[in-house]
């Protein structure tokens, strides 16, 4: 790994990266990862394990290239571990092959026995990872496991960022979590200024007749903006009661005007807000005011719909309002209801794929109508009409993420089938099935939480996946392993509850789990 420049470094490092080749790519974005770091400048200058706490981990001594064929290091690299602070293993089934990388552990610890060396874990299990020499004479290593499902890739930097410092991992998790709250606040802010904005395109509108249609273009244009990128943000850092704010300043922009004289896109788009809001009353734990907002978008979406009965947005639209005023039926046991409209909602879904079957809006929707018929048929304990539902849905689903391999939605999508397929797995005695489906659901929400650990609702979706584990397990009498993954759900929903306490169904999960004694939850 080492370069053939053999001076001696003239300066000394906070830590040797040691590697190997193939793991290159991983130790540059370490490397990089670990020298911009700033420590929490309140500890900067104070006394810690290791001496003074940094500002920074600089410099860090990283190899470039592979070593020449020969048979021992280079004198570049013997000089870096002399005047090393610490040695950092880049661990995996690679770096444990890699003669190189034993060569220096050998070195490191002969010129210095009381430096520490920090293992980080890249993939494979410890046994199969850890290059021989590190074990050496039965020494545990200290390590941190970047693997998803682990420490991961956040926590598991912040332990190699507390090892190499000599900072307590508290103080650092503390940081990082006020860092994502700095985040929401601005996220939030943005949603503050959209309102106001809103507010102030709606008075210039009113006040100026010869300014009205090119106004009214503008606030139709910030309508569509809150709908879509300015919703999606907000779902992202779990705000309702932002989101409440700009749905009740979207929909004020239609309490303005004269309904007779909107033209049908704006009708549609006054629709659509009164559907978000039925999603949030949902969040809310307000099944009256849900089913209220439903009803008044279907009645608007089926006329335009009408009117249009081949346009494919209108059938789309119109298939939107279908699924609430079901789900408004669902959440009150009327199975009748909810089946209608949602048997309604999967005829739309199959118009759409009809007009275009290689759209994957179009594939979605009707995973998303065969799912809701695989959840009703489970509500109403009849797995067996469930299960051919639920396997549509998910094999739908899965085309959906081919057809979009780089979004987040279409996995939050598969996973989410998963879940359900295991229930009618379940349902219909078949329990290693069930436990595989639970699994996969569970294995896709931990390497999508791996990759943003930030967004709200893909935290919201892990923790429910984490207890509904917990509860299979138990249920199936291995209660000891559900209480691990109970514990992580509980840890979530803390978080999640604290980041938004009105959201009332994650304040129900949070009850749920903390009362949910291992080995004694329920089996979905």
């Amino acid at each position: 790994m080492a370069g053939s420049d053999a001076r001696a470094p003239e300066r000394r490092y906070v830590a040797f990266l040691s590697y190997s080749h193939r793991d290159a790519a991983a130790a540059r974005a370490l490397h990089r990862r670990l020298e911009s770091y700033r420590l929490p400048r309140r500890l900067v200058g104070g006394e810690g394990e290791r001496g003074p706490v940094p500002a920074r981990l600089t410099p860090i001594f990283r190899d470039r290239e592979e070593l020449p064929a020969a048979d021992d290091l280079s004198e570049r690299v013997r000089a870096a571990l002399a005047v090393s602070d610490t040695l950092v293993i880049l661990c995996s089934p690679a770096a444990a092959a890699s003669p190189w990388v034993g060569k220096e552990i050998e070195t490191f610890r002969a010129l210095h026995p009381g430096r520490p060396i920090i293992a980080a874990i890249l993939e494979g299990e410890p046994a199969e990872a850890f290059p021989p020499p590190l074990c050496a004479g039965g020494v545990e290593p200290l390590a941190a496991d970047l693997r998803p499902g682990r420490d991961g890739r956040r926590l598991g930097f912040l332990k190699l960022v507390a090892g190499l410092s000599g900072v307590g991992l508290d103080a650092l998790v503390q940081r990082d979590a006020q860092r994502r709250l700095r985040r929401v606040t601005a996220v939030t802010g943005v949603a503050l200024a959209a309102v106001v904005a809103m507010a102030v395109l709606t008075l210039v509108a009113l006040q100026a007749r010869r300014e009205a249609q090119r106004q009214r273009a503008e606030a139709e244009g910030l309508v569509e903006f809150m709908l879509t990128d300015l919703r999606d943000r907000l779902k992202g850092v779990g705000r309702l009661d932002a989101m409440q704010a700009v749905n009740g300043r979207a929909l004020d922009h239609y309490h303005r005007q004269d309904l007779a004289k909107l033209d049908a896109d704006a009708l549609e788009r006054r629709a659509r807000i009164l559907q978000t809001m039925a999603e949030d009353d949902d969040q809310l734990g307000r099944p009256d005011q849900l089913e209220a907002d439903a009803a008044e978008a279907y009645r608007t979406t089926s006329a335009l719909l009408g009117a249009e009965p081949r346009d494919p947005q209108r059938i789309y639209a119109h298939a939107q309002s279908e699924y609430w005023v079901g789900y408004a039926g669902y959440l009150k046991d009327d199975w009748a209801r909810a089946g209608l409209h949602w048997l309604g909602y999967e005829r739309l879904a199959k118009r759409l794929t009809a007009l275009d079957a290689a759209k994957a809006d179009w594939v979605r929707e009707l995973a998303y109508a065969e799912g809701n018929l695989c959840t009703l048929y489970l509500a109403r304990k009849a797995p067996r009409a469930a299960l051919p539902q639920c396997l549509r849905s998910l094999a739908d689903m899965e085309r959906v993420r081919r057809l979009r391999p780089r979004e987040r939605k279409p996995v939050q999508d598969v996973a989410n089938r998963y879940a359900w397929a295991s229930a009618a797995w379940a349902g219909v005695g078949n329990i290693a099935r069930a436990e595989a489906s639970q699994r996969a659901y569970l294995g896709e929400l931990q390497r999508l939480g791996d990759r943003y650990p930030g967004e709200a609702d893909v935290q919201d979706q892990l923790m429910r996946a984490l207890m509904t584990t917990a509860e299979f397990l138990s249920a199936n009498g291995r209660a000891a392993e559900g209480e691990t993954y109970r514990k992580q759900a509980q840890i979530l929903a803390d978080h999640l509850t604290a980041l938004d306490p009105a959201n009332r169904r994650w304040r129900a999960w949070q009850t749920r789990i903390a009362n949910t004694p291992s080995g004694k939850g329920e089996s979905k």
